[in-house]
């Protein structure tokens, strides 16, 4: 068995600039199943779309393109025939289902027409902190329920459009007072606590049987008061899977972030999160730590009949997804030409006219912005 084609099967990675690097041509070759863009990457839209066919070509297999697209702040295609999607709070505050739908339709129809087959989209967390520095209005609403209705109309939004939705961040990171992209957050809350507020929204995600949930880099005390979301069976396997059913693919934040990085070897932060359930790795940004990544699960795989099973099993269901959603190249023209129908300006213009209402912008100037 190759065991190193076995554990690039299991990543995800980012690389520098608007072409391919050296090292990024590796690790397709090696075997990841895809790539995650961010603004480094990406340019205006024919752009994008030519680096994403352009990876796609290079993988000669199915191949996922992974993007941040929730709108508001926290969104990587911007200008040009990207809509300006306004944050999810302003969407939330319509409490309307078949808009929060319309918002996850216009989403993942403008990330597919760039050439993405996922968006890590939408945020399920709910702000229950005004102080939180890293979630505020990405969060749909402060209310647990709210955000469990809308959230899975927005992902089934996305979803309906061929695209693979990905709630984030379980089992919450909506009551921290810290970012986790620099430090390692803590929770104190009780099982009760959690119960009926911040697992309510990925209780209903699992539920309605969509396609991805990302772990958090968060040290939940009542659950595993040890490590992080991200390395607990306890969280993962025995919440996740086992208490809400949650069938789809089980995807790790990025495992560069420092509330990670700075405590654990990456080869070691790799084998700890598949054997806590994790089926999908991110990591990022640095070739070196990304070749690391695959070296710890390859090695773990060669000394251990148990590891080698779960990878089986983390791999079968990243095919999975990879069959229901990579999709092949484009010529750019036409991928992007669906951004120009009627049909689709028109989408564009009832997203952005909900989000100037409740914010109190002008739904005037905001129909006047190109979509």
């Amino acid at each position: 068995m190759d065991f190193k084609k076995l554990a690039s099967s299991l990543l995800v990675v980012g690389f520098d600039g608007q072409k391919p690097t050296p090292e990024a041509r590796e690790l397709i070759a090696q075997g990841v199943t895809g790539a995650i863009l961010f603004k480094r990457n990406v340019g205006e839209a024919s752009q994008t779309a030519g680096l994403c066919a352009e990876l796609k070509q290079e993988a000669r297999r199915p191949f996922l393109l992974c993007v941040d697209q929730e709108g508001g702040r926290v969104a990587r295609l911007r200008g040009g025939c990207f809509t300006e999607v306004p944050p999810m709070r302003s969407i939330g505050s319509r409490s309307d289902e078949a808009l929060a739908q319309d918002v996850g339709r216009l989403l993942a129809r403008e990330v597919r027409a760039a050439g993405f087959d996922v968006d890590f989209a939408p945020v399920l967390d709910v702000d229950t902190n005004p102080a939180n520095p890293v979630i505020g209005d990405r969060s749909l609403a402060r209310e647990a329920e709210a955000v469990a209705r809308l959230g899975v109309a927005v992902a089934k939004g996305i979803e309906s459009e061929s695209v693979a939705s990905c709630g984030k961040h379980f089992p919450g990171h909506g009551d921290t007072a810290q970012d986790s992209h620099l430090t390692l957050p803590r929770l104190p809350h009780d099982m009760k606590r959690l119960r009926e507020v911040e697992l309510v929204p990925f209780a209903a995600y699992a539920k309605a049987r969509l396609a991805s949930i990302m772990t958090a880099h968060v040290v939940f005390e009542a659950l595993d008061p040890e490590i992080p979301a991200t390395f607990s069976s306890k969280v993962l396997t025995d919440l996740l899977r086992k208490e809400l059913h949650f069938e789809g693919v089980i995807i790790s934040d990025d495992l560069e972030m420092k509330a990670v990085a700075d405590r654990y070897d990456m080869g070691e932060a790799a084998v700890r999160s598949v054997l806590a359930g994790v089926d999908l790795l991110l990591v990022c940004h640095k070739p070196d730590r990304q070749q690391k990544a695959i070296d710890g699960l390859a090695h773990e795989a060669e000394k251990s009949q148990a590891f080698r099973r779960r990878l089986e099993d983390a791999a079968r269901r990243v095919e999975d997804l990879r069959a229901r959603f990579a999709a092949p190249p484009r010529p750019v023209a036409e991928a992007l030409a669906v951004l120009e129908t009627p049909e689709h300006r028109a989408l564009g213009l009832r997203v952005r006219n909900a989000g100037a209402l409740t914010t109190g912008a002008d739904p005037t100037a905001a129909a006047s912005r190109t979509s």
